[in-house]
């Protein structure tokens, strides 16, 4: 069993308040739009770090995490990228992989809004965790953590701050 923190949109802010929230977990998986090597290495000191760069992520960024990944996480299937879409609006960098062969779970974030919801049609879970930085229109900044045992996802909890 693992308890995952999922985080996304930093824009080189890690609000001190999410790290209670991620001290406990066995992984964190960053959607993209880190923002700045500090944060993915904060990140990194509370637990290892799987992440992606984003459309905002500098070279060096870029030269450290890839555009999308795929694992295996207990024996679920994992794919993460940055710019995804969501179930019925996939984006076109990634629309014919998960259609040819759909992971069991689907993260992706960008749109700083958060999303879980069932690809009924592919047999796909799809998750943005929302932004949990302070650049962009949102008001709320978010993440989720969820635990992965097994094929199993379970224990979806949503972690909420005010801006500021």
């Amino acid at each position: 069993m693992k308890l995952i923190g999922l985080i996304s949109d930093t824009h080189g802010f890690l609000d001190s308040r999410f790290i209670y929230r991620l001290k406990n977990c066995d992984e964190i998986w960053h959607a993209g739009d880190i923002g700045s090597q500090e944060v993915a290495e904060k990140l990194k000191e509370i637990a290892p770090l799987k992440a992606v760069f984003g459309n905002i992520d500098s070279h060096k960024i870029r030269l450290e995490f890839p555009e999308k990944i795929r694992f295996m996480c207990e024996q679920v299937d994992v794919f993460i990228t940055h710019i995804g879409g969501y179930p019925g609006r996939y984006d076109k960098r990634v629309k014919k992989v998960l259609q040819s062969k759909p992971p069991t779970l689907f993260i992706c974030g960008h749109s700083h809004i958060l999303k879980v919801m069932n690809d009924k049609k592919l047999g796909i879970l799809h998750m943005n965790p929302g932004a949990a930085g302070n650049s962009g229109l949102h008001k709320v900044k978010t993440i989720l953590r969820f635990k992965i045992d097994g094929e199993n996802i379970s224990d979806l909890e949503v972690v909420e701050l005010k801006r500021g």
